[in-house]
């Protein structure tokens, strides 16, 4: 009786323990992983014509998507956690388990994205510089790791936003100074995909080739430009400033230089040759209104 009591309840407990794992199964199939959402993102986003040759350099494991109710912000990056936390608002249904298909984003959340992407790729090429020789003579991180001690090593901040015209000097650490560089390119690209999605749109005529578009897009580089607006912000590693003040934003004299502008535009954000030496004409001229704090000569 004992015996046959006991068999019965193993058979129960393996009949369980396959229920169990089939339904676990079946979980894991109906979540998305992180590799199949970021191939996805690849393929929409040259559905809409938008830069993708540097995100597919970074390996479809590499970063790890995650979804939270964010009140501050749109979307965080964590440098070095290779974690991309999006707001559960963009994600399919707001259920928070992928990422809402780019064709029903507004253009502001696609440049947020965008934003972050780029934090991702400048992660995934210093997380490869660890392990290879190779890695590390990238001219694209060769160039930031440059960029990083002469032009954002010292910068002027804004301690009050709004009043752009009051600045202060900073020297910064070496984490400020990768994330103030990191803020100020990934400002850029985002504005670039903004301004790319509301003046071609999904079928509009594109900003690469000559008309009345690629007119517009080089107006609004040269205003962003001439107002200082291509610039970034860093936070703080004293606590005592930090306690103050959450962020602090560069000045307008510290924002994107001319060359940093060219290698995003050429190397990140596939530009066509003629209008990248238009941009280039945009970005290195002179008296644009305010004077460039830049060490980097």
């Amino acid at each position: 009786m004992v015996r046959m009591l006991c068999r019965a309840i193993a058979i129960s407990f393996l009949m369980g323990g396959l229920f169990f794992t089939a339904n676990v199964g079946m979980s894991e199939e109906r979540l998305p992983s992180a590799e199949l959402m970021w191939r996805q993102l690849l393929i929409e986003a040259q559905a809409l014509g938008l830069p993708t040759k540097f995100l597919q350099a970074v390996p479809a494991s590499f970063v790890r998507f995650e979804f939270d109710d964010l009140h501050s912000y749109a979307a965080e990056y964590h440098l070095g956690e290779h974690r991309m936390v999006l707001s559960r608002t963009l994600s399919f249904n707001g259920a928070g388990t992928t990422l809402r298909p780019l064709g029903r984003l507004t253009h502001t959340e696609i440049s947020t994205l965008y934003h972050e992407l780029f934090h991702a790729y400048l992660d995934y090429l210093v997380t490869a510089a660890e392990t290879s020789p190779e890695a590390v003579s990238h001219p694209v991180l060769v160039f930031a790791r440059a960029q990083q001690g002469c032009h954002y090593g010292a910068v002027l901040i804004t301690p009050v936003v709004q009043r752009s015209s009051e600045t202060e000097e900073r020297f910064l650490s070496e984490r400020e100074s990768w994330e103030a560089l990191n803020e100020t390119w990934a400002v850029f690209v985002g504005w670039v995909v903004w301004n790319q999605l509301e003046l071609s749109g999904q079928r509009g005529p594109s900003i690469q080739q000559p008309g009345k578009s690629q007119e517009e897009w080089v107006s609004r580089l040269k205003a962003a430009d001439r107002e200082g607006n291509l610039r970034g912000y860093y936070e703080p590693e004293d606590p005592g400033e930090r306690a103050v003040a959450r962020k602090r934003y560069l000045a307008p004299a510290s924002r994107l230089l001319g060359q940093e502008a060219t290698v995003i535009m050429k190397d990140i954000m596939e530009f066509s040759p003629a209008l990248l030496v238009r941009a280039k004409g945009v970005l290195s001229g002179t008296g644009q209104g305010v004077e460039r704090y830049d060490r980097c000569r």
